[in-house]
């Protein structure tokens, strides 16, 4: 059975965080649901627009085995939905592999989920964020996060393995001729 995984994102989502993962997880055979946090199409910070599959209304029951959080100014109107905290609150206590990147790690500081956890974010968040690793990517058990836009690929790559295996994730950053360590 192939694992699932569903990215939101919302007018204002950092594009290369968002489409780097996406297009790494669907290489790796991972079933992806693009989702828009109010509408299906969703306009970037660089004003790149994507159609997305469905909208955070539509998918709120659901459980996917990976919750992925693009960065991006988008993401500060993300904070204090009550439907997306409880979305990502169920993911966690289901023991769901839960992904932020750049400043939506301050959508999970939200809902408690970086208590106690070694985690990564962009600088900009810095004000608002304790105890930072200043590391491009960071696991911590069922938490995955990244620095910011340079470390979408390790980001992604990261999460297939974690989804999938190590042979998949080589095949997917060998085809992409990805050099860089991601385990």
């Amino acid at each position: 059975m192939r694992a699932t995984a569903v990215i939101v994102i919302t007018d204002g989502f950092e594009e290369i965080e968002t489409i780097t993962p996406l297009d790494i997880l669907r290489r790796g055979n991972v079933d992806v649901t693009l989702v828009g946090y109010n509408s299906r199409t969703v306009i970037g910070a660089h004003n790149i627009s994507l159609q997305t599959d469905v909208t955070l209304n539509e998918i709120l029951t659901k459980v996917y085995d990976c919750l992925i959080l693009p960065g991006g100014p988008g993401c500060y109107n993300m904070r204090g939905n009550n439907d997306l905290l409880s979305f990502i609150k169920t993911h966690v206590q289901k023991h769901k592999l839960i992904c932020a990147i750049c400043a939506a790690p301050l959508i999970l500081n939200d809902t408690g989920v970086l208590q106690g956890k070694r985690y990564t974010a962009h600088p900009c968040t810095y004000n608002e964020l304790s105890n930072v690793v200043t590391e491009p990517v960071v696991v911590d058990g069922n938490l995955i996060t990244g620095a910011g836009p340079g470390a979408s690929a390790q980001f992604g790559l990261t999460i297939l393995n974690h989804l999938t295996d190590t042979q998949n994730t080589h095949l997917v950053a060998n085809s992409m001729l990805y050099r860089e360590k991601f385990l």
